[in-house]
């Protein structure tokens, strides 16, 4: 994809997008898909609107001349260089690590007998169905120079704030959409690959290493890219654990709400853009030149459990600290909400909840829900739809569909949110889309296409290991293509369908950097009214906040599970 000067005026104002000669080409060659081309087409709509053009604005907007003191100002500090090292080094750890804890948790739920894997498992989900900030606020409170393990238990007065809590804050945090991708694709792996090496006399690690880690390609690409991103572009575990640590996404923070400076804003979300779609770049070209498919339609046997101990021993070594460091950091959490002052006066009391309960804290509770429930049904369809069109389909543009269903990915929310407010202050696109800042659709709009990326990578890298042969073999007998779909592809890949669900809309609900610059008094956020909390020192009603949203969300989740029929067990035959 390159961007190219509009030789005409048209609605989209200096800048247009021209898809290397084949953007012509691509809607008329998914048309003769019926019903599933129709369904891409809007899909790649959504996408066109509401990524493509918001950046582009952006874009514009940064590099419009009357930019031109503030890109000097920048270029010329220390400081901004310095901004820019820290929020890399966030990105590369929490990738890295991240990647590392859920690869390790999805080996020991699919490929273990570790007598305690169903809780393990939920152990593993308990970030993604919280605020991802909750993670600071408890971490200062148990670690900090008055931390209730630091100061109280060891007599430290640890200076938790700066790189090292971040990291640890951001490695919790988004940890579980790693272990999400890769259960995913470990529950569907076909071990008859593993058992002709062994046959061959391969000893476990080096099947391990020679089969397995290679066709885990795309999802442990995939997951570090979503960590990579999600790290730079996260606002709220920044703004609670800086301590002088700046990054680029609390920089940009400031501009806008703190100096209401929306050219420098523009500014740094150009900034924040580069190192996020290098690394996708430099993946989705890797990911393109390899083959990954372990799912042929023959017949397949059963995932063998791991037993020997000098590869089970380290696997829990590595997974049971963690989990006891998400049991610890989240109970403490509930322990905030359920007393009087959070780590001064533990004496019980329900007055946080009271206030939670009370006018605004309600409001953003239900809008909340409301909002995210509006987006997940958008995200999960297109998501699906534009995983299937990318993976199994072959038609002139398809990469054009590929490159752009997932680029999102690559764009932080705060850069999203800021190309929202540029692009959609006003009518737009020749008037055919009228102003949306202000509204309850800019914000569905915008955890939309900040959970699309996602559901398509988990959705992909299941589809990635299904080879062509299964709907070939329907189609020949007599099969539509949307009968083959419906009954031989979704069935193969519904572990990975359900957490694109789960995904979208907990990220929604969770959802921070690209709704706070878009929420008002008529739709409120709960996220935000955390992070308002957070600042102002009330911990504990932010705490409270954050035990409320747990718990919507998880009833939530049931009721999910219960209206697609999806159970999680894995191939082993364990829940």
């Amino acid at each position: 994809m390159m961007l190219k000067r509009a030789e005409t005026p048209g609605p989209w104002p200096r800048w247009s997008v021209a898809f290397g000669g084949r953007g012509a080409r691509v809607m008329t060659s998914i048309r003769g898909h019926g019903v599933l081309g129709v369904g891409v087409g809007l899909a790649m709509l959504l996408v066109a609107t509401f990524v493509l053009y918001p950046i582009v604005q952006t874009m514009t907007y940064a590099l419009d001349g009357q930019a031109r003191t503030v890109w000097e100002g920048l270029l010329r500090s220390a400081e901004t260089a310095r901004v820019i090292r820290n929020t890399l080094v966030i990105g590369v750890a929490t990738g890295t690590l991240g990647t590392l804890l859920g690869l390790v948790m999805a080996l020991i739920q699919t490929r273990t007998e570790f007598r305690f894997k169903r809780a393990l498992h939920l152990i593993a989900l308990i970030p993604i169905v919280s605020p991802p900030f909750a993670v600071a606020m408890s971490i200062i409170t148990l670690f900090g120079r008055s931390g209730l393990i630091s100061r109280r238990l060891f007599g430290v007065r640890y200076d938790i704030f700066g790189a090292d809590g971040l990291i640890l804050a951001l490695v919790i945090t988004f940890m579980p959409a790693a272990y999400l991708s890769l259960v995913g694709m470990l529950q569907s792996f076909d071990s008859s690959l593993e058992e002709a090496a062994a046959d061959l006399g391969a000893s476990t690690w080096t099947r391990f290493r020679t089969v397995v880690f290679p066709l885990l390609g795309p999802g442990i690409a995939n997951s570090f890219l979503l960590l990579f991103v999600s790290a730079i572009a996260d606002l709220g575990n920044p703004i609670i654990l800086d301590g002088g640590y700046t990054v680029l996404s609390s920089r940009l923070w400031l501009a806008i709400i703190g100096e209401s400076d929306l050219a420098e804003g523009a500014v740094l979300s150009l900034l924040l853009l580069v190192p996020s779609l290098i690394v996708f770049v430099l993946q989705y070209a890797w990911l393109r030149r390899r083959s990954f498919v372990t799912v042929t339609g023959r017949p397949v046997s059963r995932l063998h459990p791991i037993t020997q101990r000098n590869i089970t021993w380290p696997l829990y070594g590595v997974a049971l600290p963690t989990a006891l460091m998400i049991v610890l950091i989240y109970g403490y959490i509930v322990v905030g909400a359920f007393t009087k002052v959070w780590n001064i006066n533990f004496t019980p009391s329900l007055e946080h909840f009271a206030y939670v309960f009370r006018g605004p804290g309600r409001e953003a509770i239900g809008d909340s829900f409301v909002l995210a429930l509006a987006a997940m049904p958008l995200a999960g369809l297109a998501g699906l739809l534009l995983a299937f069109a990318v993976t199994m389909r072959k038609f002139p543009g398809r990469r054009v569909v590929d490159f752009a269903s997932v680029v999102g990915v690559a764009i932080p929310g705060t850069v999203v949110g800021i190309g929202l407010i540029l692009a959609f202050n006003q009518p737009s696109l020749g008037g055919l889309v009228p102003r949306l800042t202000r509204t309850a659709a800019i914000i569905v709009f915008a955890l939309t296409v900040r959970s699309l990326p996602g559901v398509v990578r988990v959705t992909a890298g299941a589809l990635n290991q299904l080879g062509s042969n299964l709907e070939e073999a329907s189609l020949t007998l007599g099969a539509t293509r949307g009968r083959a779909l419906r009954t031989v592809v979704l069935p193969l890949i519904r572990p990975a369908v359900f957490g694109g669900l789960v995904w979208s809309f907990a990220r929604s609900m969770t959802s921070l950097s690209a709704i706070i610059f878009l929420v008002t008094p008529q739709w409120r956020m709960i996220t935000n009214e955390i992070l308002n909390e957070a600042q102002a020192g009330r911990y504990g009603n932010a705490a409270a906040f954050s035990v409320v949203l747990v718990v919507v969300m998880v009833a939530a989740m049931k009721l999910l599970a219960m209206l697609t029929g999806f159970r999680p067990t894995n191939q082993l035959g364990t829940e």
